[in-house]
């Protein structure tokens, strides 16, 4: 890193030695070689998409344990729409590792809570492609 002062006197330069590299929708900074070794932060969850998670789970309780018989009745109770009920209630569907994956943040940049509300394939593998999940098939 190295410092210098502009012109005028008014303004500190700094530069830094860094590539920027650009993959999945993130940038990521790039080192030189023989710098500090230094660790991102660890990545946050999306809200949005984990109040969604944990209102899907707890509706499906509700549904299996008998607490609301119907959809329309647990919608009624929610004061929600019925389909935005079902939208929601369709995430119980998503493989174990994905929904592991945005509890921890880990979920593509490029994925969002309007993503996992439309349809999507009931079969894991398909989620995962469908999504561009990597590791487990």
């Amino acid at each position: 890193m190295k410092a210098t002062l502009s012109e005028d006197g008014q303004t500190l330069i700094v530069r830094i030695p860094m590539r920027l590299k650009t993959w999945g929708g993130k940038t990521e900074i790039i080192a030189p070689p023989g710098a500090p070794e230094w660790a991102p932060p660890p990545p946050s969850p999306h809200q949005a998409m984990l109040k969604a998670l944990g209102r899907a789970h707890r509706w499906l309780r509700m549904l299996e344990s008998g607490k609301v018989s119907t959809m329309t009745e647990l919608a009624e109770q929610e004061k929600l729409n019925d389909s935005y009920i079902s939208r929601i209630l369709r995430l119980t569907l998503l493989a174990p590792d994905i929904v592991e994956a945005i509890l921890d943040g880990r979920q593509p940049a490029t994925l969002t809570l309007a993503d996992l509300m439309e349809p999507f394939p009931m079969v894991w593998s398909e989620q995962r492609e469908k999504w561009r999940f990597e590791g487990k098939t």
